[in-house]
């Protein structure tokens, strides 16, 4: 049997019609199933199968075999929930991919039309041109979908503002499990007359609508607690007279548990065009909470609290820095938004709060935050506070639970008091934050959930807390729902009654019970289908890297994914490249992290040579923006690297993998006769094998060797300097054998610089291609070589720059951790710079003339993600710069990833994002800056335009400033300066392609003759 109760063949069968109905996107495979496992909560459900509809009528006729078939359907946005809402034992629809859309904005009526699956963050973005929006904001507003804070009646920070989800709800299409397809919305007593006397199935509904209404009214206007973030249960207050029998804002908060939302329409609110932050310090987050009636009458827009253990957690992480920076002096914040009109209009009224909490005793400390990408640094600390409490140092994991009860705003500081208390005697930690305007609490605890005498004693205090928060009048969830993970305590919540009239609002439209089963309503108990448990024993597995934050374990690495989904966002940041393209789940972090768990489960995909595991990580760029932009730090690169380890272990690999991955090899072997190297790859008919034979894509073109090595060209010149303080400058495989000059320009400021340059005499290589390919045995001799023949530099102290920070990020992350306990890899770790960082860092006091010009700086993704560009932004200020650094993420190109055949399109759509858009747009007297060799491929390969290495653009500046070599640059443009700047072999380098080119042509013409004689 499978789970959910059905036999393989009644599974193929329901495939099988659900592929007739609707042809692509209907997904039963076991790699698919084990992706919708589980969401951002304690729960793990393997469904039946997926499916990813491109049309509302795909979900019509998706829920018409789903039914024929007798199977649960279970509608699904992003994911992100934390109750467990959204896996289940059923057929799930995944509307992110394809029903996505912003249908339409009247910014007249202040009205917005959207598909289920579109994400919060498009919808405002949308509405903002408008100067409007859509008031809930969640924490993940980058990649929540509406549908999802639908079905939660999702808040947020400008709740306060604009309310809940379910008050800006104005009308739903909707589709019942029986295939009624209607909209719905306030209902007045003669539009309600008038539905019930048409009959068939829609006038039943609002029959027995009605009927509940009345016989359920007393309890419905007692029985739910008078506070702003009531979401536990159903709203059935909404059928109340007074409210319009709205049934919309009925549905809504619902789960998925009554009806499939295809389609919404929105009130949208007002947005304030500017915005002051106050971020207030108090001793502790309970003094806080007791100010927060009191700061309420200021009316504010916002208004958000966390308590020092959140901001420790954070120091210790190293999370937004600059964030928890500008937090005054305390133990417990809260940050208060005010909006206006204009600046001044915010600040003023940020000002008139700061002026008031001047006169309380004690005073808390204050600071007023008016520059916007401040106030994001301040925000960034908040919203990162979900995954940032879930992974902290030297703590065990903490997991959700009581992580969203909501109390009357004006008891909260007692409730919080007497909440602590209650974790203290359950021995539980736990950093708390949350909504705190509203009474809204959030907070991870270190529940065991993986041993009997831990679940019970969780279940335990799930139900002391639930007392708890009851008894100050209340609710056990305040915007996340209570899907699994409270739905079992609700009635401590709710008199019996209307526990029955939300089992009966439930029967109402879902009599099969098939949507969403054991959510919310008979809900399945908090502690059964937990992802953990007492059944969990991941299979043991030998590991190339020893993964030191982890414990040494693969097992609990594959763990440290949370799912609250910031690789599923669309934009900003670096990861995760292939699904902001895709859509896919499979190319999320999360999806690639959920098969390594269940790969290690073993029940649904099994082992190290699993398929499904394969090809999600095919597309994995192992750019390490995860490593980087993930608050749990999830290094899906390594773990990829890891994977395909012992995936092609005594197998075979992609020819790519031998092109590619042994390209320090093949260059060392070219460098003996690069013209004859460039005969192979540049001349056409034979370039053309030598793509084949690699697995190269035809619309890629080699890059050309140099005719001279930069390690050639350094041990035949005469040093600058020998008696100057020793630097090893390390000649990357890329730089020394493609472009040396960029090696030659590090050369020229740092012999300027005063410094005496080491260049290894042995052929050495940091083996970075062979992680992309899983080679990790060879890439573990060839960092052993680099300590041996650097063993008495490392132990000397001298530092090592290097100037490809994929090179460079390899000694600061990748060699630690295949070589975790030699003492020499963490002490060149610790001696290894980008040399932007030594400029900064050990060459600050040399001084650098101005290069009065505009930029525009593209990240490496290692340099973002692992290395950080705050030296290289310091680094150009110094030069005076007038440059733009762009969000643009992942250049696309990663190394071989660009070049193979099977990843060009994935690799052209990652870099039109934002990157080559941004550099053809650029002026011509611009400069274009980015570190990596295969950023600045990418660049020349799909622009018009060419890049420049730091190092060369220091380079510039000195030849141009006093001191330079005179009449370097004369009048000729720009461009001409980068030719001489970045081509210091560039005659040569096309004569080499020149002789390529004849020696090629010749060979043609010899073909030819001796196939005609």
């Amino acid at each position: 049997m499978l789970p959910g109760r059905l036999t393989r063949d009644a599974a193929r069968s329901l495939q099988h019609d659900l592929v007739s109905a609707i042809g692509a996107g209907v997904r039963f495979d076991g790699g698919s199933r084990a992706l919708y496992s589980t969401d951002a909560s304690n729960y793990r459900q393997v469904p039946i199968g997926v499916v990813v509809p491109r049309t509302i009528d795909d979900v019509v006729r998706t829920v018409e075999v789903c039914r024929i078939h007798r199977v649960p359907i279970l509608p699904r946005g992003g994911g992100t929930s934390l109750a467990g809402q959204t896996c289940n034992v059923a057929v799930v629809i995944d509307f992110s991919k394809h029903l996505n859309r912003v249908l339409e904005i009247d910014p007249t009526k202040k009205v917005a039309r959207v598909q289920p699956g579109v994400i919060l963050d498009t919808l405002r973005d949308a509405a903002e041109q408008h100067q409007l929006t859509f008031g809930p904001d969640p924490a993940t507003h980058n990649r929540n979908t509406l549908g999802g804070m639908i079905g939660n009646n999702s808040c947020g920070v400008h709740s306060v503002m604009a309310g809940k989800t379910g008050d800006n709800v104005l009308e739903l299409e909707v589709l019942t499990y029986d295939g009624l397809r209607l909209r719905v919305g306030p209902t007045d007593d003669a539009r309600l007359d008038a539905l019930v006397n048409e009959g068939g199935r829609s006038g039943e509904i609002y029959r027995k609508l009605r009927d509940l209404r009345d016989r359920h009214a007393d309890e419905i206007h007692h029985g739910f607690p008078d506070i702003p973030r009531r979401i536990s249960g159903f709203p059935l207050d909404q059928l109340l007279p007074e409210n319009d029998f709205n049934v919309a804002r009925a549905l809504t908060g619902t789960e998925g548990t009554c009806v499939t939302v295809l389609e919404a329409t929105l009130r949208l609110v007002d947005s304030p065009p500017r915005r002051a932050l106050v971020v207030l310090g108090f001793p502790d987050i309970y003094t806080a909470c007791d100010r927060v009636p009191v700061l309420m009458e200021h009316d504010p827009i916002g208004l958000e609290g966390m308590d020092g253990f959140l901001v420790e957690d954070m120091r210790k992480k190293h999370l937004h820095p600059s964030g928890v920076a500008r937090l005054p002096a305390g133990d417990g914040w809260l940050i208060i938004e005010f909006g206006g009109d204009t600046a001044d209009e915010a600040e003023d009224r940020a000002r008139g709060l700061v002026d008031a909490v001047r006169q309380w005793t004690p005073r808390p400390s204050a600071r007023l935050v008016t520059d916007s990408r401040e106030q994001h640094q301040v925000w960034a600390v908040r919203e990162a506070a979900l995954a940032a409490s879930a992974e902290a140092p030297g703590r065990p994991p903490a997991w959700p639970g009581w992580e969203d009860s909501a109390a009357p705003p004006d008891r909260l500081g007692d409730y919080l008091r007497d909440l602590r208390k209650l974790m203290d005697r359950y021995g539980y930690h736990g950093d708390l934050y949350g909504h705190f305007g509203q009474g809204c609490v959030h907070g991870r605890m270190n529940f065991d959930l993986r041993t009997a005498d831990g679940i019970a004693h969780f279940r335990a205090f799930m139900g002391d807390a639930a007392d708890l928060v009851v008894r100050y009048g209340g609710s056990l969830s305040g915007e996340h729902g209570d899907g699994q993970a409270r739905a079992e305590l609700l009635p401590k919540m709710y008199p019996s009654g209307l526990m029955q009239a939300f089992r009966e609002f439930k029967q109402i439209w879902d009599p099969d019970w098939m949507m969403n089963p054991g959510k919310v309503v008979d809900p399945n108990p908090i502690v059964s289908d937990l992802r953990l448990g007492t059944s969990y024993e991941p299979a043991p597995v030998k590991t190339h890297f020893k993964y030191p934050s982890d414990g040494g374990s693969f097992a609990r690495a594959a763990l440290r994914c949370v799912g609250v989904g910031q690789c599923r966002r669309l934009g900003g940041g670096t990861m995760c490249p292939s699904f902001m393209v895709t859509r896919e789940e499979a190319d999320t972090t999360r999806g690639r992290a959920r098969l390594l768990f269940e790969m290690l489960e073993g029940d649904v995909i099994a082992g190290w040579r699993d398929d499904h595991v394969r090809d999600a990580l095919d597309l994995c760029l192992a750019c390490k923006g995860c490593k980087g932009d993930c608050p749990v730090e999830v290094d899906m690169a390594t773990y990829k690297a890891e994977f395909l380890s012992h995936y092609y272990e005594h197998r075979l690999r992609p020819r790519s993998a031998y092109a590619m991955g042994l390209i320090h090899w093949w260059a060392r072997l070219a460098s003996v006769a690069p013209s004859l190297a460039n005969v192979m790859t540049q001349v056409p008919l034979l370039s053309g094998v030598a793509h084949a034979a690699g697995g190269i894509a035809p619309q890629r073109s080699l890059p050309a060797f140099a005719p001279q090595t930069f390690r050639q060209w350094f041990s035949r010149r005469t040093p600058a300097n020998t008696d100057g303080p020793k630097v090893i400058l390390w000649p990357d495989t890329f730089n020394d054998h493609f472009h040396p000059e960029t090696l030659q320009a590090a050369v020229e400021v740092l012999e300027r610089a005063g410094y005496r340059l080491i260049v290894p005499t042995a052929t050495l290589c940091c083996g970075r291609p062979l992680y992309d390919f899983g080679m990790l045995d060879l890439a573990a001799h060839l960092l052993r070589r680099i300590l041996d023949d650097l063993r008495p530099e490392i132990r000397a102290g001298v530092p090592l720059v290097g100037l490809e920070p994929s090179c460079v990020s390899v000694f600061r992350d990748e060699m630690t951790n295949l070589l975790a306990d030699d003492e020499d890899a963490r002490r060149l770790f610790d001696q290894t710079y980008l040399f932007s960082e030594f400029m900064v860092q050990r060459a600050g006091d040399f001084p650098l003339p101005r290069l009065e010009r505009r930029a525009i700086v593209h990240g490496h993704c290692h340099h973002k993600s692992v290395l950080g560009m705050g030296d290289e932004e310091t680094l150009l200020d110094r030069l005076g710069l007038d440059y733009r650094v762009l969000d643009s993420g992942c250049c696309g190109m990663a190394g071989a990833f660009g070049f193979e055949r099977d990843h060009y399109d994935v690799s052209i759509q990652v870099g039109e994002r934002v990157l080559l858009p941004a550099v053809r747009a650029a002026p011509r007297d611009a400069v274009v800056i980015t570190d990596g060799f295969s950023c600045r491929e990418q660049i020349r390969q799909t622009t018009d335009r060419r890049a420049l290495h730091v190092a060369q653009v220091v380079q510039m500046a000195m030849r141009q400033g006093p001191g330079g070599p005179p009449g370097e640059y004369p009048e000729r443009g720009y461009d001409r300066m980068v030719d001489v700047i970045h081509d210091g072999h560039a005659g040569a380098r096309r004569a080499s392609v020149g002789v390529a080119a004849l020696a090629g042509g010749a060979l043609a013409v010899a073909w030819q003759r001796r196939r005609s004689d």
